[in-house]
């Protein structure tokens, strides 16, 4: 398994792409792009290259980033990915599907709030889209969670939610969706099944090897490929 550093707060970096300055502001957690020689941003290389290799390389366009338990720094290892990934030319859609929690705008904080994957799948009369946020930097592209939502299991549950991975899976190389704790919620597993491949993530120190196997038991009893697991190293 990788390693990566995590911090428990991402920290809001002043410098930004001039092309994304002014409709973002990045995290210096994204190490890629704020300590590109630093052994954190190695360590997403290294999976990156396992990804590429093992997963895009085999013609898969989907991947769902879960977690058994909070704090293992899923939303990190999703965001870092999906940076890694476009700047290889990977036309990347990084979405926030923890619609209980939602983490990804620490990461990319947006100048302005907008509709996000709760409004997709709650009103009929938006399209994706319209919500997803083009080239936050070149060739990475995001959809939020928006707001909230007590009924998110109801919502990933219906056909919209299928519907709006198969156009996003057709739009982009790669679609990542980062997951709520699965050990609290169900929507990792909801969010897995419709993606059909998933990635693991844990924390050292914090994850238990018995919640480990069980979340990837219970994905693949869904019908999940899990592709592999990372290894956070606090």
């Amino acid at each position: 398994m990788d390693t990566a550093t995590i911090s428990p707060e991402p920290a809001i970096a002043t410098r930004a792409s001039a092309d994304a300055g002014a409709r973002f502001r990045l995290s210096t957690d994204l190490h890629l792009l704020s300590e590109p020689a630093g052994v954190r941003a190695e360590s997403i290389r290294v999976l990156r290259t396992h990804l590429i290799a093992q997963h895009l390389r085999d013609g898969r366009r989907s991947l769902a980033v879960c977690a058994p338990e909070e704090g293992t720094g899923c939303s990190y290892v999703a965001a870092n990915l999906a940076v890694g990934l476009a700047q290889t030319g990977v036309k990347t859609l990084l979405i926030d599907g923890n619609m209980r929690s939602p983490g990804l705008e620490g990461f990319f904080q947006p100048a302005a709030a907008g509709p996000g994957l709760y409004d997709c799948l709650s009103r009929d009369d938006l399209a994706v889209r319209s919500a997803i946020h083009e080239d936050v930097i070149p060739g990475l592209s995001l959809l939020f969670a928006g707001q909230a939502a007590p009924e998110a299991q109801e919502l990933l549950g219906g056909a919209g939610f299928k519907a709006l991975i198969d156009a996003c899976v057709r739009d982009y190389d790669l679609t990542i969706i980062d997951t709520p704790p699965a050990n609290t919620f169900a929507d990792a597993r909801r969010i897995a099944s419709v993606m059909r491949y998933a990635m693991v993530v844990a924390q050292r120190n914090k994850s238990y090897v018995r919640d480990m196997r069980t979340l990837i038991e219970e994905l693949t009893a869904d019908r999940v490929r899990v592709v592999g697991s990372y290894l956070n190293d606090i």
